[in-house]
């Protein structure tokens, strides 16, 4: 089972330390090494937490309106339903370890849907996905949610995900990066 993942749009690589569903305690184990100005936008999940460990040089944190820069040894927590972020503002490259409790096999999903959608060139320029009903299908299986105006399309997304699960697009067009 493939365990490295890379994805340049967003200027990160990943190494699944442990999958959800591998003998263990059932969590998500995520190495990530984020170059400068890497990083994601705000964000929440209801139903898991994630522990944020840096590993290497400096990561940011952002957990509501909070922001921690942890070095080495270092963690933060983003509880279920809290909005957060990680971010690289540094000129070095970060590496921190994500655990996801407990963890979350969609989304363990979505992370090789996505990556394989960008080593193979299909996300747009700024690393978004190209159709919006992928992007419905990484918020349902991912359960990550945006805070804001966008939390308005939403259940539109979730919606062009059941029907994109229904009408077999995503068995033609996703399922291929589930086997890697």
């Amino acid at each position: 089972m493939k365990r490295n993942f890379e994805n340049p749009s967003i200027k990160d690589q990943i190494y699944f330390q442990q999958f959800a569903e591998e003998p263990g305690d059932g969590t998500t184990i995520i190495d990530v090494t984020l170059a400068p100005g890497g990083g994601n936008g705000l964000h929440y999940h209801l139903s898991f937490d994630e522990i944020f460990e840096c590993l290497e040089g400096e990561v940011s944190i952002q957990v509501g309106n909070k922001v921690q820069v942890l070095q080495p040894g270092e963690t933060a927590v983003a509880p279920r339903k809290s909005v957060h972020r990680f971010f690289n503002q540094s000129q070095a490259p970060a590496r921190f370890r994500v655990t996801l409790t407990p963890g979350h096999v969609g989304f363990e999903k979505v992370i090789k849907i996505v990556y394989g959608l960008a080593a193979d060139g299909r996300l747009k320029k700024d690393g978004g996905l190209a159709k919006f009903w992928q992007m419905g299908v990484v918020v349902e299986l991912s359960d990550t949610n945006v805070p804001g105006f966008f939390s308005l399309v939403m259940p539109l997304l979730r919606r062009s995900a059941r029907r994109a699960l229904a009408d077999g697009r995503f068995d033609r067009e996703l399922r291929p990066y589930l086997a890697q």
